[in-house]
């Protein structure tokens, strides 16, 4: 079979033996190329110049000029790190075409198990995100047959600066080799990831020809900061001659002045004097307030907002950059389709289709990453078990992927929820009657009324001995209200009582756990209380009641 790249292009597998700027002379030069650093001495004129020549094809100098500004300024450099790596640090799947085949679903396990071995992935990643400043990134890749299998052994990051635009078109990228259209592209032998953060050529489409203009206005800024304090932040030291002095005199004078501010030690002739008169007055906060506002547009710029890196500074707290954030994470998402996108067309189908004869590009598997965040497992539990119970049919799938949990096989071990407590059965007859002696706590209460009566009858036999002789002594005291009340009270323990209070309390919970909202909570209360029975819990207080009742009428009587 035909090879054929992703353009439908027939090839050979010669392509794969080689990298391209590497088996042809006419590119040996890229190698050796040294970069011109464009920033130095960076004028808006010149500026005007690099941004004009890589529009007509030239893109040498900008994406020199580009590379520089991220080696030098340190917000810009800080920004696109954070933009890189808030996609980088993604899970990535390789996932079948939709409604895939047998065939096609085994074909995306192969390529997965490939990537999986790659041992340099991220840093792929990475590089090919270098795109989001320069508009594009180049990495040539270097193929390496592996018992029989073609695989990718490593991607070689390529400079934007060995890249010109042909003079037909202006969108076709070529390498530099001194011809006026360059040299063309080798098939299946560069990951060319094109990425758009404005609409136009891939000359125009980098997000670098928007931070350059406050780029330059910074570096104008912080240079005349430099000079304001070399100026104003020194204090100045005026050296005073005698009228007579000689001219000798004067050019000791005058060098004593010149090395005190360093050597902070000299010696001047007799009727001289130095005299340091305090700095200017002088405050560098206009070149401050400019420099600042270069770094918010630059912040802004690459990642929406300038609270995703200084949510402090605003004497706010962090919910503002908590809102921004949210706004970072759009431009994260768009970062990882255009990403996913050229991995999947430049890396996975070259790989199947010199592995597996794969040709039909529309249904490719695709490399993806995980953009999607884990929704709220509280809001979740509480509200899907109220929505199923309206009558909502709601897929088991699409809680699992909204929560991102993952469906587990027959065989793995899940999770199970506690059994539910057994509900009453109306229809069952009554427990049976408990004896009183035989009553929870019977035994203890029993033993704390014989104690009790024991104490008082030692108290009565010791106040008639005090009295009189011991023939003298009156009868012992009738204790029998006291085992009446203690009867009264062995009565509360009945098991009637547990089930009245459940009774009392089944209504009130009820009420509570089917409100949806405060005023029907409050409805359904009273509504629940007019519902209870306390027939059974009156009669037993009744019963105590009595008993003391008959008690004090005794010791009345």
């Amino acid at each position: 079979m035909k090879l054929v790249d992703q353009y439908g292009n027939p090839i050979t597998s010669e392509a794969l033996d080689e990298p391209q700027t590497e088996s042809r002379a006419s590119l040996l030069h890229l190698q050796r190329q040294i970069a011109s650093h464009p920033s130095r001495g960076i004028t808006p004129a010149r500026l005007n110049e690099i941004l004009l020549a890589a529009e007509q094809g030239d893109l040498m100098a900008q994406h020199e000029l580009f590379a520089d500004m991220e080696e030098r300024d340190s917000n810009i450099f800080t920004e696109l790190s954070k933009r890189k790596r808030a996609s980088i640090k993604l899970d990535w799947d390789i996932v079948p075409p939709r409604n895939a085949t047998k065939e096609e679903q085994d074909l995306a396990a192969w390529v997965r198990e490939v990537f999986q071995d790659m041992p340099d992935l991220e840093d792929t990643l990475f590089d090919a995100l270098d795109a989001i400043s320069h508009g594009f990134s180049a990495q040539e890749l270097e193929w390496e047959l592996v018992g029989g299998v073609w695989t990718v052994a490593k991607f070689h990051h390529r400079p934007q600066s060995w890249f010109a635009l042909d003079q037909d078109t202006r969108s076709k990228l070529r390498l530099r080799d001194n011809t006026a259209n360059g040299q063309e592209l080798q098939p299946f032998g560069w990951l060319l990831h094109t990425h758009k953060a404005i609409s136009g050529y891939v000359s125009r489409s980098g997000l670098g020809r928007v931070l350059v203009w406050p780029y330059l206005f910074k570096h104008f800024s912080v240079g005349d900061l430099a000079e304001f304090l070399d100026i104003h932040g020194l204090p100045i030291i005026i050296g005073k001659y005698p009228a007579n002095a000689s001219a000798d005199e004067k050019s000791t004078l005058f060098r004593a002045v010149a090395g005190i501010g360093h050597n902070a030690r000299g010696i001047i002739p007799t009727g001289m004097e130095i005299d340091l008169q305090q700095a200017a007055d002088a405050k560098g906060d206009p070149f401050l307030n400019m420099i600042s506002w270069c770094e918010r547009s630059q912040s802004k710029a690459i990642n929406g907002s300038t609270l995703t890196s200084e949510g402090g500074s605003t004497g706010l707290g962090g919910g503002l950059a908590e809102v921004h954030n949210e706004v970072r994470m759009d431009i994260r998402n768009s970062d990882c389709k255009q990403l996913a996108g050229s991995i999947t067309m430049q890396v996975v189908y070259p790989m199947l289709a010199v592995n597996k004869g794969f040709r039909d590009a529309r249904r490719c598997p695709r490399f993806v990453l995980d953009t999607s965040e884990a929704e709220d497992l509280k809001l979740y539990a509480e509200s899907l078990p109220k929505l199923v119970g309206l009558g909502m049919r709601i897929k088991a799938d699409w809680a699992h992927e909204k929560l991102r949990i993952p469906i587990a096989d027959e065989k793995d071990e899940v999770l199970k929820s506690a059994p539910a407590p057994a509900a009453p059965n109306p229809n069952a007859p009554p427990a049976p009657a408990v004896p009183p002696e035989k009553a929870p706590g019977a035994k203890a209460q029993a033993k704390l009324t014989a104690e009790l009566i024991a104490t008082l009858g030692a108290l009565k036999t010791g106040a008639e001995g005090q009295a009189g002789d011991d023939e003298m002594r009156g009868p012992a005291p009738d204790l029998s209200g006291l085992r009446a009340i203690d009867d009264a009270l062995a009565a509360l323990n009945a098991p009637d009582l547990d089930r009245q209070a459940a009774g009392l309390l089944d209504p009130v919970v009820k009420a509570i756990m089917g409100a949806d909202s405060f005023e029907g909570m409050q409805a359904a209360l009273d509504a629940a209380i007019e519902l209870q029975d306390v027939g059974t819990l009156a009669t037993a207080l009744h019963r105590v009641g009595f008993a003391a009742h008959w008690l004090g009428a005794g010791e009345q009587g």
